[in-house]
């Protein structure tokens, strides 16, 4: 019989234990698999070479440290079962299965107002069926049904561990130090109050230093002004690529790419899930390669900036810019390429974020009373009142001439 209880050696976390047999049976699963093929961080390698790493490392990372939180709260009393063990671990090791190519930024596009949340539950679901109703717990915990609360705060809230192996890895793959936490600390002092995840009060450093390790990694890398032209730009080439398509232009592609190239809006089908579980990464970079020379002027631009990594220029800005400098930056375009729709290629983008949200799922702080107080009302914090406030940057992208 095959032995399932493997150990695996991951860059952040070094050996990662696999201690049920289900969980094994899940990763070696295609659906899982599948993960290897799709990108972590998107485009960005384009302006972090070294951020090549894949949503699998990522699952495989958030597992471990999912492993991790539960040992730590059992050591301090909090019962937990074998079973709620398999599906905490399960659950968190799913979160992601449903991604589409290159993360977040095709999502929309490829299944309309499909998240990749609703895509992985459905897999789950799936999943659970082929296993025999294993995935059960998992399911309830994922979805926030499951009668403890503090499952779910370990799989999606503020301070979940989701959050704190993508940050550290990511850190790691991009060289951007200030996102390195260390997790650690933080697991270590976890802890479970009324059926909240807390966190003993004597913490409250660690957890100001990860909302801001945080906001510097969304700054400094998720919303660096190139990493955020790169996503706008596959956003672009996807949406002009279905409206040739809408228009009966033929573009080349795989198989399963242009069936979401003709999909029209529409509740999911079984066909767009079998098709949405063969695509990949891949399956964009090569449409992207053979697009370079598409008659389309517009979407032949956005891949050669892509491919070639010949990238717009991007100006940034705490305010939006003003109307008369856009339509100069379309007017040279226009005169420069010799067509007249350059308002394609001159586009102001948004960001903004609040790095920690003091009403949704606010995080809790155990004070040695007993008494649970939340994390902006402490006296000992220091950062969390600049950390509550949203910051908005604008960023204007148009041709290098």
């Amino acid at each position: 019989m095959q032995n399932k209880l493997k150990i695996i050696n991951d860059p952040v976390h070094g050996f990662i234990k696999i201690p049920h047999e289900i969980l094994f049976d899940v990763i070696e699963h295609p659906y899982f698999q599948r993960l290897r093929r799709i990108s972590q961080t998107g485009l960005l390698n384009l302006i972090f070479p070294g951020a090549t790493h894949t949503r699998f490392h990522h699952a495989i990372g958030a597992m471990h440290l999912m492993f991790t939180a539960l040992e730590t709260l059992k050591q301090k009393g909090v019962k937990i079962s074998e079973e709620e063990e398999k599906g905490a671990m399960l659950a968190i090791l799913m979160h992601d299965i449903g991604h589409g190519p290159f993360s977040h930024a095709l999502e929309s596009m490829l299944m309309d107002d499909w998240h990749h949340e609703k895509l992985s539950l459905l897999l789950m679901n799936r999943l659970n069926d082929e296993f025999d109703g294993q995935l059960s717990v998992a399911i309830q915990m994922f979805q926030g049904k499951y009668h403890r609360k503090f499952f779910n705060q370990l799989i999606s809230s503020q301070l979940d561990v989701d959050r704190l192996d993508y940050l550290n890895r990511d850190s790691f793959f991009t060289g951007v130090s200030e996102g390195n936490i260390n997790t650690q600390r933080i697991i270590s002092m976890m802890n479970v109050c009324e059926d909240e995840l807390v966190i003993d009060a004597k913490g409250v450093y660690s957890i100001e230093n990860f909302l801001t390790a945080r906001m510097f990694m969304y700054w400094q890398v998720y919303y660096h002004k190139t990493s955020a032209l790169a996503e706008f730009i596959l956003v672009k080439i996807l949406e002009r690529a279905k409206y040739l398509t809408s228009q009966g232009i033929d573009l080349p592609s795989t198989e399963n790419l242009r069936y979401f190239l003709n999909r029209g809006k529409s509740a999911a089908t079984e066909e767009d899930i079998l098709r949405f579980t063969e695509l990949d990464d891949n399956d964009i970079i090569q449409a992207m390669k053979l697009w370079q020379t598409a008659d389309d002027f517009i979407l032949s631009y956005w891949c050669r900036c892509v491919v070639k990594r010949n990238l717009p220029k991007t100006i940034i800005s705490s305010k939006p810019f003003e109307q008369d400098f856009i339509n100069e930056k379309i007017k040279i375009s226009n005169e420069f390429f010799g067509i007249d729709n350059a308002g394609e290629l001159v586009n102001e983008i948004q960001r903004e974020l609040r790095p920690y949200n003091t009403e949704k799922q606010p995080i809790y702080l155990l004070q040695k009373s007993g008494k649970i107080i939340k994390l902006n009302e402490s006296e000992d914090q220091l950062l969390a009142g600049l950390i509550m406030n949203k910051t908005k940057r604008y960023i204007l992208a148009f041709p290098r001439i």
